[in-house]
């Protein structure tokens, strides 16, 4: 079948297309068609701009690291954690909301892990979509898509990539394999490495590194993935009515997890009114 379109990949949409391991049982691949193909209808539209509450600690978070190092005299000042949270306009959230932001900038007042460091970039969270990386190679070309939260060099020159996480978020390292593909097109001067770093608990993951062999393995399996999910738009756009054969679902108790469940015809959970 001919592609029409124009491929495109990133870890999110790996996640959706591949679950991660241990978690294939609650894998369903129609939310991938809601998010993907269905995102312009006005109420799967309306869906997808309600940020769940961790979603929208995870940005504040990252907020609250990018202001404490744009303002660096708050992470010395005693009244940091105020400052910042002033910036950030905690006052107006949730009571929960405010407790663990707060407790996140306490704790990176405490252990401000990118002090003394090399920063090449460092986002706060509302830089949009990202520019894309075109990959072409002699079998495939597509479009990668990463927004990397933090790049720094190491006194080596080494380039790490640090990616941010709050909450019981898992250390998925599909997500920095990404970020190292993406790190081979954008600073190919570098040898690249990766790492997770959760602000809630002051928790670092390994060092996260890859052959050059293995980039172009994982290449190789982004470019199917953007394929893959290219010709499932256009199976869709074609034929609107096989939505259900092309994204098929997979009903269960994670249904009620799903910012879906109440416009799904296959859900088995359907939240009160």
């Amino acid at each position: 079948m001919p592609i029409l379109g124009q491929p495109f990949v990133s870890y999110h949409l790996w996640s959706l297309v591949v679950p991660a391991v241990g978690q294939e049982r609650w894998h369903c691949q129609m939310k991938r068609g809601f998010i993907k193909a269905r995102q312009k209808e006005p109420i799967v539209q309306s869906l997808l701009t309600q940020a769940s509450i961790p979603q929208r600690i995870g940005l504040l978070a990252q907020k609250g690291v990018y202001e404490f190092h744009r303002h660096r005299q708050f992470l010395t000042q005693p009244d940091g954690v105020e400052r910042v949270s002033q910036l950030l306009k905690l006052g107006k959230l949730t009571t929960q909301v405010q407790q663990r932001v707060t407790q996140i900038l306490k704790n990176y007042h405490a252990h401000p892990l990118l002090v003394g460091k090399h920063i090449i970039e460092l986002t706060s969270g509302e830089e949009g979509f990202p520019k894309p990386i075109w990959i072409e190679q002699q079998n495939y070309r597509f479009r990668l898509y990463a927004t990397m939260d933090c790049i720094l060099t190491e006194s080596d020159k080494t380039l790490h990539i640090i990616d941010f996480k709050t909450g019981k978020s898992i250390f998925d390292q599909r997500q920095a394999f990404v970020y190292l593909v993406a790190a081979r097109y954008l600073y190919p001067q570098y040898t690249a490495v990766a790492s997770f770093y959760n602000l809630e608990q002051c928790k670092t993951s390994a060092l996260i590194r890859v052959t050059p062999s293995q980039l172009d393995a994982i290449e190789s399996q982004l470019a199917r993935i953007a394929i893959r999910h290219q010709r499932d738009i256009n199976k869709y756009e074609q034929n609107p009515y096989n939505f259900s054969k092309i994204f098929p679902p997979n009903p269960g108790y994670h249904c009620r997890y799903c910012s879906f469940s109440a416009i799904c015809e296959f859900s088995n959970f359907k939240p009160s009114k």
